[in-house]
């Protein structure tokens, strides 16, 4: 009975090994579906393909990779439900994604009280790792601060002096629009900011903001708007003649999401960051583009590059961590590199930001539909401020 009941032990022991050897790996992902499908959609199918290229390649350590997702619906205050019942009742080991920087420093937020790890994906506002940066939360996307110091660096170089402004009336464009002018009157100390307008998101009155731009005689546009917003203010604007003989710098809008519905009325000349993805000659783009288009039969937009480089972020510090708690998750992340389409990006140890870059140059239309032309690729690391600059910018 003794040899029975020690065998029968050891064989639980090994069943359980077993099973916690082949455990899932739960992490939760939250975003804005059904708010901003543009982008949410090709997003959800770059994280879908690199779970599958995850656990096809073994999972994180022979653990199968998990994703479970919940839409925010554009809300702050949904985000932090679907955050506790990701958290609570599916047990997830780390949150990923948001959309909306205010959603996405309400999560950090969260992340900070609960003590769980987040790695944010699109949010853009500086103060996700800076003025409201924490332990717990980091940060894929090239922030405002990093588009900005991009896009002023080329309207430095116009002669324009006089501009005026156009951004959503929420953190993001509040944000984009403060870095804006802060680096180009630092490189620029001649120019001046002589208007701003300020649509309420998703609810644009394009042609009151067009008017009110005009009435200010800008040489130049800072523009912030994205989406449908965009669409609109394009049209308007270039019918009432608002974009002649004026430069326009715009944020986002050479991402095929917020290009491509304009298809033949797209703007031309506007200098822009965004991805480019028929033009990209790299190894590593060359290969996620190619499986992209076998998987799906259609082209990436720029929420599909977030959402595979998200996942393989979060798979590379969970295989590099020693453990799934939140404190070893932390100490996997501070430094870690990580290969992208975009080539290798390092999650900063001082800011938490990543080093992933953006595409910056002009808009253009070809064959009916707005490319991108002129344009070059600039790492995170060539326009971030220093590590140690940037650690006194955070709490």
């Amino acid at each position: 009975m003794t040899r029975l009941s020690t065998l029968a032990a050891l064989l639980l022991g090994l069943s359980t090994t077993s099973q916690s050897l082949a455990a899932d790996i739960k992490i939760g992902e939250i975003n804005s579906y059904s708010g901003l499908p543009a982008f949410t959609e090709p997003y959800r199918k770059g994280w879908q393909m690199a779970v599958d290229e995850i656990n096809a390649a073994g999972g994180i350590r022979g653990n199968t990779l998990v994703v479970i997702s919940r839409d925010d619906n554009g809300k702050p205050g949904d985000a932090i439900t679907a955050a506790n019942e990701l958290v609570a009742r599916e047990g997830v080991v780390m949150l990923t994604g948001s959309f909306f920087s205010n959603v996405g420093l309400a999560l950090g937020d969260f992340a900070r009280q609960k003590k769980v790890f987040y790695l944010a994906g699109e949010p853009l506002t500086d103060a996700m790792v800076w003025s409201k940066g924490n332990d717990y939360t980091f940060r894929l996307r090239p922030s405002n601060y990093v588009q900005a110091a991009m896009l002023a660096e080329e309207a430095a170089k116009l002669p324009a002096k006089r501009w005026a402004t156009i951004a959503p009336n929420y953190e993001y464009g509040q944000s984009a629009v403060a870095v804006f002018k802060e680096l180009l009157k630092k490189a620029r100390p001649d120019v001046e900011f002589v208007g701003e307008q300020w649509p309420p998101q998703g609810k644009i009155d394009a042609g009151s903001v067009a008017q009110a731009v005009e009435a200010t005689k800008p040489d130049a546009i800072l523009n912030v708007t994205f989406g449908a917003d965009l669409v609109k203010l394009v049209r308007e604007g270039t019918t009432r003649g608002l974009f002649r003989d004026r430069a326009v710098v715009s944020f986002l809008t050479g991402e095929p999401e917020y290009l491509d519905p304009l298809q033949a009325d797209a703007p031309q000349g506007w200098i822009v960051t965004g991805y480019p993805w028929y033009g990209i000659d790299t190894p590593a783009h060359k290969a996620f583009l190619d499986a992209y288009k076998a998987r799906y039969n259609d082209y990436p937009r720029l929420g599909s590059i977030v959402g595979y480089a998200l996942v393989k972020s979060a798979a590379a510090i969970l295989t590099k961590a020693k453990s799934t708690d939140t404190a070893d998750l932390i100490a996997a992340a501070r430094g870690i590199a990580v290969d992208t389409p975009f080539g290798p990006i390092t999650f900063r140890a001082a800011d938490h930001q990543s080093t992933l870059g953006a595409f910056v140059g002009k808009t253009a239309v070809r064959d009916g539909k707005g490319v991108m032309v002129d344009f070059t690729y600039r790492s995170g690391n060539d326009v971030l401020p220093a590590e140690a600059d940037a650690a006194k910018l955070r709490p």
